[in-house]
């Protein structure tokens, strides 16, 4: 039987925290599987970001992508960001093979979401001061690791917009 190529990346997309990602939640910690999590806006999906989620998923069994919803985004970087919707950004970050589940969040911050995940690495890019990572403090309460990662030099959202803007 083949598989709905389309319809295996949407269940990937989480819009709504229900039993269905309960369940996958608690089958990977049955296998012990180690379970990354990480997040962002992935406004313009880059070279940078895949290099970044390769590595974060190199750390682990299990990549969840917390994603900034539309609003969050506007209310993080201001009313002409996102350029691509949020639809737009999960499916680009579903596609990549590596990605298990991009779970769409409203809040500012996905710590909420972390609470609920429980994830065992908690990856942020290498500008981030442990300190300052939210949810650092869940993730080492239950003995998890926080991971950085460095950035690709020359690669960023906000390049990319310039470029296209300087046409």
């Amino acid at each position: 039987m083949r598989v709905n190529k389309l319809e295996f990346l949407k269940k990937k997309i989480i819009k709504t925290l229900d039993i269905e990602f309960d369940r996958k939640l608690a089958y990977w910690r049955f296998k012990e599987d180690k379970i990354v999590f990480t997040n962002g806006c992935f406004d313009i999906l880059h070279k940078g970001h895949i290099e970044y989620l390769a590595k974060a998923a190199n750390l682990g069994d299990v990549l969840i992508i917390g994603l900034n919803s539309d609003e969050s985004v506007r209310r993080l970087k201001g009313e002409n960001r996102p350029v691509l919707d949020e639809e737009s950004r999960a499916m680009a970050l579903a596609a990549i093979g590596f990605v298990d589940n991009v779970v769409i969040f409203d809040e500012d911050t996905p710590y909420e979401l972390i609470k609920k995940i429980q994830p065992d690495v908690l990856v942020k890019g290498a500008d981030y001061n442990e300190d300052d990572i939210v949810g650092a403090d869940i993730v080492k309460a239950k003995g998890g690791e926080i991971k950085t990662i460095e950035f690709v030099d020359g690669y960023s959202t906000s390049k990319i917009i310039d470029k296209i803007k300087s046409f």
